[in-house]
């Protein structure tokens, strides 16, 4: 599982920042969170593949986040696509979808799925869920928490080999939590693996000011990617555009007892990244800053 950051920069691009885009690749498959301009040149210079599995979730309807949506549609239609799309945005996701398509008058070579998000749960399935939170900016905004469901303990070879399981099906049977028999014996998978490893909490801001609410929706994060559209020093400004500086995600990131704080959504304005790590190590311990097509693998 890794965090691919394809575009840093906050409502305008630069030279080395492209617009809002985060993907999330995990066992082969795609989470996709805001689509700011042109992230499908990113997307593509990033090799994660065009028809894997994907879902797309938009924090908000401002246009460094979610206008690349459709340039990622065509390049992908181009790229003859066939695999569902699932796009998961606030209200008016799917008509800024849908009249886009229309006036630009191109066809799609896959399924897309849309789904109008509230606050709570709004994806689930075996392996991991994905919850929302309101943010705190001038639109409606949500922020998002991928959760990974705890995973089988650490397969124990020496011990499988002793209990005379051949190598293959019933090795991965038991790694999925299923009994299996050998010679009328029922071997249980506990007996094989290791204790159950907790799952992962990555936390994904979008677009706010800090709130209470997000603290504690983002408590014991092992990775938050908080906005840190500014330095303190603009915090009046950041207060006035709806907006975080590096101390205020610092802060939260502490507050929250999260393990890696990841900053990004840097106002153009300023030309490196380390005025932002420097406020926020002041307050928290592990801070990196990201930068275009940087990847964190998450262990």
């Amino acid at each position: 599982m890794k965090l691919v950051f394809l575009g840093t920069s906050a409502a305008q691009p630069t030279e080395n920042r492209g617009l809002s885009c985060i993907c999330l690749e995990r066992d082969g498959e795609i989470l996709m969170f805001d689509a700011g301009e042109a992230a499908q040149i990113s997307y593509m210079k990033s090799g994660l593949g065009w028809n894997k599995k994907m879902k797309m979730f938009v924090t908000h309807l401002h246009g460094d986040h979610c206008v690349g949506i459709l340039g990622l549609l065509q390049t992908m239609s181009m790229q003859n696509r066939t695999e569902i799309l699932e796009i998961f945005g606030p209200n008016g996701i799917e008509e800024f979808i849908a009249a886009n398509i229309k006036v630009l008058n191109f066809g799609l070579s896959f399924p897309v799925l849309i789904t109008i998000i509230k606050e709570g749960k709004v994806f689930e399935d075996k392996k991991f869920s994905i919850y929302t939170c309101k943010a705190n900016h001038s639109i409606t905004a949500f922020s998002y928490l991928f959760e990974e469901k705890d995973k089988p303990g650490r397969f124990n070879i020496d011990e499988a080999k002793k209990l005379g399981i051949p190598e293959g099906n019933l090795w991965k049977e038991l790694q999925n939590g299923h009994e299996i028999e050998i010679n009328g014996k029922i071997i249980k998978p506990e007996q094989v693996l290791g204790e159950k490893r907790p799952g992962k909490k990555i936390g994904i801001s979008g677009d706010t000011m800090p709130t209470k609410e997000l603290e504690l929706f983002f408590e014991n994060c092992d990775y938050l990617v908080f906005d840190s559209t500014f330095l303190d020093e603009e915090k009046q400004r950041a207060q006035d555009t709806c907006h975080s500086t590096a101390k205020q995600a610092a802060t939260i990131a502490k507050n929250a007892k999260v393990k890696n704080l990841i900053l990004t959504h840097f106002s153009a304005r300023y030309k490196d990244e380390n005025g932002h790590l420097e406020e926020a190590k002041k307050i928290h311990s592990s801070v990196i800053t990201a930068r275009d097509l940087l990847e964190i693998e998450i262990r």
